[in-house]
């Protein structure tokens, strides 16, 4: 039986990976904050119906003590590095603590496999952020870098880092540069479930307004779930390598936003307020992916319609906002 370590295990993508993982017939490890094991109810809720079935280890990714230890005990065969800081909007509020976590958190995960299971292959969570002010549309593996954010630097830091790993001692270390990817289990914070949360709420009568900032930047959006099948799939290849995971098709914050309130037959300028706090210091305006090579190498291909993936968020948040308030 394989037996995999994840970061960030209670988040959107560790929680979809463990269930893939789980069907696969992996022994799932993952590591928590003390505080999640203090507060189950609430820091656990997407890997609630899976937390009989994985074993979780408290410790932090800024302390390398702490992972040193939990992957001695662990010795994973695979490890999936997801925890981070990774709200866009906050790093540019809290740059040091981003920027520290986030750096610091994968060279001691690194670190620590190289040092105690060396055999173990890795998968590092980059991001379309590090593309920030595009050079090229769509963006794939070859296109540069130009972050525009804390995250988006610490981003790439994490993504070189990562790549000397693998050349430096010949780890199996890879990194999924994946685009924006949504679901049902997104954090309330991030703009396309602010979007559909607050029109489920209208749409109840528990809420009047939705304050959103550029309406005009441009994502590739996409299901986390499918995007996990990809990340399995990197470390499964016979040599490690980077690839690119996306949809393939941009659409802007207005798109998701109109799509949104249009499937509960609401106009969403009528609740809208344009907030200048929610515009970003320096913009990304436009991410596009071009997932070419993951599809010739390992045969990974999107196939999630766009509304499809709004009409599963919205119809989540009526049913929760319904059964909390009704």
């Amino acid at each position: 039986m394989k037996r995999a370590l994840i970061t960030g295990i209670t988040g959107q993508d560790g929680s979809y990976l463990s269930e893939l993982l789980l069907e696969k017939g992996y022994e799932v490890h993952g590591i928590v904050r003390s505080v999640a094991l203090e507060d189950p109810a609430r820091r656990m809720s997407r890997i609630a119906h899976i937390i009989d079935q994985i074993k979780l280890h408290g410790g932090s990714i800024d302390n390398y003590a702490s992972l040193y230890k939990i992957v001695s005990e662990v010795m994973p065969d695979e490890c999936y590095h997801l925890a981070a800081q990774s709200f866009v909007s906050y790093s540019f509020e809290d740059e040091f603590t981003t920027i520290d976590m986030n750096i610091k958190g994968t060279q001691y995960i690194l670190s620590a496999i190289n040092k105690i299971v060396p055999k173990c292959r890795f998968y590092f969570a980059a991001s379309s952020e590090m593309f920030g002010k595009v050079k090229a549309t769509p963006q794939n593996e070859n296109t540069p870098f130009h972050p525009r954010s804390p995250y988006g630097i610490s981003k790439v830091a994490g993504f070189h880092l990562t790549q000397n790993y693998r050349e430096a001692y010949n780890l199996h270390a890879s990194s999924g540069i994946l685009f924006n990817h949504e679901s049902p289990r997104r954090g309330f914070e991030f703009v396309t479930r602010k979007i559909t949360s607050t029109a489920a709420a209208i749409k109840l009568g528990l809420s009047n307004k939705l304050e959103l900032g550029n309406l005009d930047a441009k994502r590739d959006w996409g299901h986390a779930r499918e995007y996990v099948k990809g990340v399995w799939l990197m470390l499964q290849q016979d040599e490690p390598d980077d690839y690119v995971l996306s949809s393939g098709e941009s659409h802007s914050v207005r798109d998701f936003l109109e799509m949104a309130f249009n499937y509960i037959d609401l106009d969403p300028y009528k609740y809208l307020q344009i907030n200048n706090i929610f515009f970003r210091p320096s913009e990304v305006n436009i991410l596009l992916g071009d997932s070419q090579k993951a599809k010739n190498k390992f045969k990974w291909e999107y196939n999630f319609k766009f509304e499809d993936l709004v009409a599963e968020m919205v119809e989540n948040d009526l049913k929760i906002f319904s059964k909390e308030f009704h």
